[in-house]
């Protein structure tokens, strides 16, 4: 039986999984919708990935998580190793492009630039409290030009003049879609020039300051629209690339990272046991933490926020 690898990347917007050999070939992968409930995402992440999951030729005996619920997720299912994103995505870019020198990432809601020299990340960055500039953002304004999102890059692409869109604010961006709108501007350009404003905010915040050199990759969700791309290609003036699985690396590289652990002995069955998790506020100093716990089959299997040994909770 030949082993292999589960690397997942639980997102705000979405959830990532793939299951590679020990080759780092992606032997299954799916990609569905946080939906703001983290553990039911993965349970119908896991229950896509089983159905074609080969259980005679296979077995899975390491587990990675990465992204925002990867502490939650990682204790659900005993993973051999919880990592930040910053670490994942590099090690999974790195492991397909060994001679990468800057990553562009657009998620949902976060964006972040990671540079690489050697196969060392050298830097890094994130984008700060506005969403401008994300995969939400655009969603938005899909929703109030009435297209679909997926359709939004080869839509720009038709465009000769993109509309100067002001997009360093998401409340301003917004006010300035429905002005240009309501003055006349054609939708393909109002549209391209959401893309560039998109690839403007990003560049002017999580890259200010830093030396982007090529090669150059562009991965998270956006990277699968292509206006953004033409747009980080004509302000760079640099070739941009973007891989099919662009979206997986998250995954991917914390499912490398799980075979440098322990082997355990990973069960689909995960997916029927019951998991809650409560918030609670601990009222015994003055720093009032609030706790998250979490129970399977109603048994306390672990819990985190505390800052002081007065807030650990046992039972």
């Amino acid at each position: 039986m030949q082993k292999c690898y589960l690397g997942i990347d639980i997102g705000s917007i979405s959830t990532k999984g793939v299951i590679i050999n020990q080759n780092n070939d992606i032997l299954y992968s799916d990609y569905i919708w946080t939906e703001g409930n983290p553990i039911d995402a993965v349970k119908r992440l896991l229950k896509s990935l089983e159905k074609n999951f080969d259980k005679e030729k296979y077995q899975i005996v390491g587990v990675g998580t990465t992204g925002s619920a990867r502490k939650l997720i990682g204790t659900i299912l005993n993973a051999s190793i919880i990592k930040n994103e910053i670490t994942a995505h590099a090690i999974g870019t790195i492991s397909k492009y060994p001679d990468i020198k800057t990553i562009l990432e657009i998620g949902g809601q976060d964006s972040k630039i990671i540079l690489v020299e050697d196969k060392i990340v050298t830097d890094y960055a994130m984008n700060t409290l506005c969403a401008a500039g994300t995969g939400s953002f655009l969603s938005s304004q899909a929703k109030r030009l009435n297209i679909d999102v997926k359709d939004f890059g080869n839509i720009a692409l038709t465009s000769t003049n993109p509309t100067k869109i002001a997009a360093r604010c998401t409340v301003f961006a917004e006010s300035d879609l429905v002005h240009k709108a309501q003055m006349g501007y054609k939708k393909e350009d109002i549209i391209a020039g959401l893309c560039k404003s998109v690839a403007l905010n990003y560049l002017n915040n999580v890259g200010k300051g830093k030396k982007i050199k090529s090669p150059i990759i562009f991965q998270g969700g956006v990277s699968k629209n292509i206006g953004v791309k033409k747009a980080f290609e004509s302000l760079l003036k640099k070739e941009v690339i973007v891989d099919e699985n662009g979206h997986l690396m998250g995954a991917l590289g914390v499912a490398i990272l799980a075979q440098n652990e322990k082997e355990i002995n990973f069960d689909f069955n995960i997916t029927n046991l019951n998991f809650t998790t409560i918030g609670v506020e601990c009222d015994k100093c003055p720093n009032h933490c609030e706790i998250i716990t979490i129970r399977k089959d109603n048994k306390l299997i672990d819990a985190w926020g505390n800052r002081c040994e007065r807030g650990a909770i046992k039972n």
